[in-house]
């Protein structure tokens, strides 16, 4: 393989270890904050149990996604000096943003979050879980800019090969970046609901429960079953203005190879590139049309609209397929859990659900389904937005480094095993934490002692 593969295999090796972390830990923390309002209202016990088990689950989740960021931002240095070079304009600031008004939030306020218990007062520290939340909400913000930027350019000029900011707020605010951005905090907020769910089943399955592992499952479930039906409306709205902006990767994911009106649905099959066709398709008529376009009638492009200019047909053909396949089993065990929290809930005492044994091995059997669905939808993406770096405007072949191949074989093995390592560890140390809790006796406000020994 040649250096361009390499360097793609490589960032996206990187990219698929690191994405899995920011996507737990944007709405991860926005739970915790639920968990610490309803403790400082209720003064139950229970809430606070739930607050600090995930409070360690997500300082875990964070270092790792602070980690693997580092490392693959140095790509852009070694793999893609191109990029950089002609692009640094508009990606520099933008980069520099999330770390000056997100990463700097997150880290500053980190600290009083997980160690402030007792020494600063309840509103200082809630505030300091806010902040956070914020910090890793805005550190998505203006990843997500950059990335939809790459994916419908706007608000630039080039200049002697070079991309020159004209509108900054064109920039930001480009065509794809309001959709992305939604469907990224859906995908986060289910990410996240179904680790707590998963995990929270598997004490409940180990008999390691906490009294808030009542309180966070139920909490998971129902945001769960709110965020699925979300995320399929915010997908239909991507899905179109993706159609508007990038019709080649609606064709590749759709597997469409020639222009054609009230286009069928293939729900499964087989795309040939070579051959230009799908064997064994198993098609609907009409609801491509009516799906991707919303009108029965509508025209959709082929992939021979766009010779040499479009992605990989089946690499993102089959990532849309397992993204709509694990979407749509997540929608429906979170209704079902929700329907038997409902159904039973004159079962349940002091606040403990009661959940049959069947649908907790299901719940703890989907603890990183979103993960599969996040990293296939993230395929969808970058894949489907080849042969370009910049869409319709720079190509990747033109940005890569010309480093020797052996050099980027020798540090992409590296990756491999490191990430494998890495993951293997983070999800023992999650089992591990699940199965031995500990429990969190409430402590005096600060200056309590302070007021026995009459200072």
């Amino acid at each position: 393989m040649d250096a361009l593969i390499l360097s793609r295999i490589q960032f996206a090796a990187n990219i698929s270890f690191h994405i899995l972390f920011p996507t737990i830990t944007i709405a991860l923390c926005w739970f915790l904050v639920f968990f610490r309002l309803r403790f400082l209202k209720t003064r139950d016990p229970a809430w606070e149990e739930a607050y600090y088990f995930w409070t360690k689950v997500f300082a875990l989740t964070f270092a790792l996604g602070v980690v693997s960021g580092i490392v693959m931002s140095f790509q852009f240095g070694t793999n893609w000096p191109g990029f950089m070079e002609k692009t640094g304009n508009i990606a520099g600031p933008l980069l520099g943003y999330e770390v000056l008004t997100a990463f700097f939030l997150e880290a500053s306020f980190l600290g009083i979050m997980l160690f402030g218990r007792g020494r600063v007062s309840e509103r200082v520290h809630l505030v300091a879980t806010l902040l956070v939340a914020f910090g890793t909400t805005m550190s998505a913000f203006w990843i997500l800019s950059l990335n939809s930027w790459m994916q419908t350019p706007a608000g630039f000029e080039i200049v002697d090969g070079k991309f020159i900011p004209v509108d900054w707020l064109a920039v930001v605010f480009n065509p794809s970046f309001p959709y992305r951005f939604a469907h990224k905090l859906l995908a986060s907020t289910l990410t996240a609901s179904f680790l707590i769910a998963g995990l929270c089943a598997w004490q409940l399955i180990k008999g390691s429960a906490i009294g808030g592992t009542h309180k966070a499952l139920r909490t998971a479930v129902i945001a769960a079953s709110v965020a699925m039906p979300l995320q399929f409306l915010a997908g239909d709205m991507h899905g179109l203005n993706t159609l508007e902006h990038q019709p080649a990767k609606i064709a590749a994911l759709e597997g469409i190879w020639h222009t054609e009106k009230s286009a069928p649905l293939t729900l499964f099959g087989f795309p040939d590139e070579a051959a230009g066709t799908t064997h064994y398709a198993i098609k609907i008529p009409k609801l491509a049309s009516l799906i991707l376009a919303h009108d029965v009638n509508a025209e959709l492009k082929g992939l021979s609209e766009f010779p040499g200019a479009h992605p990989p047909v089946a690499p993102i053909f089959w990532a849309f397929r397992i993204m709509v396949a694990v979407g749509t089993l997540m929608l429906v065990v979170a209704w079902v859990a929700a329907w038997m929290l409902w159904r039973r809930r004159k079962q349940t005492v002091n606040g403990k659900v009661a959940l049959p044994k069947p649908m907790l091995y299901t719940l703890a059997g989907m603890t990183f389904s979103g993960w599969v669905a996040t990293l296939a939808g993230w395929y969808v993406t970058e894949i489907g937005r080849q042969p370009f770096i910049v869409y319709g405007h720079l190509r990747t072949a033109d940005v890569a480094t010309s480093l020797p191949s052996p050099m980027i074989a020798v540090t992409l093995t590296a990756y491999l095993i490191v990430y494998a390592l890495l993951l293997i560890t983070y999800v023992g140390v999650l089992k591990y934490m699940a199965e031995h809790p500990l429990k969190h006796a409430p402590e005096a406000p600060m200056g309590a002692e302070l007021g026995k020994a009459g200072v």
